[in-house]
C-alpha cells in the first residue's frame, strides 16, 4: 500500500510543476485568457493550456515568464481525421505551443481498431518531432478497463510522452482506479496526466503518490495557496 504524501513531503516547485493551468472552457474571452496567463506566471506552473486560437496571445502574455504554452489537438472528441490533427499540430507548434494534448479517436478505440488509433497518434507525434511533446487524452469515461490498457499500449508504441485520463468535459474525469491502471500499463518512459476532478491540494498529492506527474487544473490558485498556508505559514 502506498503512503499518502503530505504537503510537507514535497516542495512548492514540485507541486506547481505538476499543474497545467487549464484555460479551455469554450466561453473564455481573451481577457479571461490574459488573467489565466497571469496566474500561470505568478505561480510558475508547468504550463498554461489554451485553445489553439489563443496560442499566439498566450505566448505573448507569457513572454519572459518561463512558463510555456500548451494546447489541445482534436479536442474534445478526437474525431478529426489524422490529416486534420497533423495540420492542427503543425499550426499549434508554429504558433508557439510546446506541448500538445491530443484526443485519440474514441470511436475507433471502442471499435477495437487499435492499429488506427496508434497510427493516428504516431502521425501527430511525428509532426511534433523535437518541437513539442504529445500527451494523449483517452476520455476514460467512455472506455472499459481493457480499452484503457489497449490505449496505453497504443500510445506508448506511437511514441507519445504522456497518457492522460480525460478532456474534463465528459461526465467523469480522473479516478484513482484508472490512474493506477494507466501507470501500471505503460513503462517508466511514459508519464501519466490526470485531468477532470482534481480540485484540491489533497487530490493533487493523492495522485502524485501513485505516480502521476502532471494534472490539468482550473483550481490552481486554491491548491497552491493551500500549499503555502500549510508549509510556509
Amino acid at each position: 500500500m502506498t503512503t499518502q504524501l503530505t504537503a510537507q513531503d514535497v516542495t512548492y516547485d514540485q507541486v506547481a510543476k505538476m499543474i497545467d493551468h487549464s484555460l479551455l472552457r469554450p466561453e473564455l474571452t481573451l481577457n479571461d485568457v490574459a488573467e489565466g496567463c497571469e496566474v500561470a506566471a505568478r505561480y510558475q506552473v508547468a504550463s498554461a493550456t489554451v485553445k489553439p486560437a489563443d496560442i499566439p496571445f498566450a505566448v505573448n502574455a507569457l513572454a519572459g515568464s518561463g512558463v510555456p504554452v500548451s494546447t489541445v489537438v482534436g479536442f474534445p472528441h478526437g474525431a478529426s481525421t489524422t490529416r486534420t490533427k497533423v495540420f492542427e499540430a503543425r499550426q499549434c507548434v508554429a504558433d508557439g505551443a510546446i506541448e500538445l494534448d491530443m484526443v485519440l479517436n474514441i470511436g475507433r478505440m471502442k471499435g477495437g481498431d487499435y492499429a488506427y488509433v496508434e497510427d493516428d497518434i504516431a502521425a501527430v507525434v511525428d509532426e511534433a518531432g523535437d518541437d513539442a511533446i504529445v500527451k494523449v487524452i483517452f476520455e476514460n469515461a467512455y472506455l472499459t478497463s481493457d480499452e484503457i490498457v489497449a490505449a496505453c499500449k497504443a500510445t506508448e508504441s506511437a511514441g507519445a510522452a504522456f497518457v492522460k485520463t480525460s478532456t474534463g468535459f465528459a461526465e467523469t474525469g480522473a479516478t484513482i482506479e484508472d490512474l493506477t491502471l494507466m501507470r501500471a500499463s505503460v513503462s517508466e518512459a511514459v508519464e501519466v496526466k490526470a485531468a477532470g476532478g482534481i480540485r484540491t491540494l489533497d487530490g493533487l498529492l493523492e495522485v502524485m503518490t501513485i505516480g502521476v506527474t502532471r494534472i490539468g487544473a482550473t483550481r490552481t490558485v486554491g491548491m497552491l495557496e493551500d500549499y503555502k498556508a500549510r508549509v510556509e505559514s
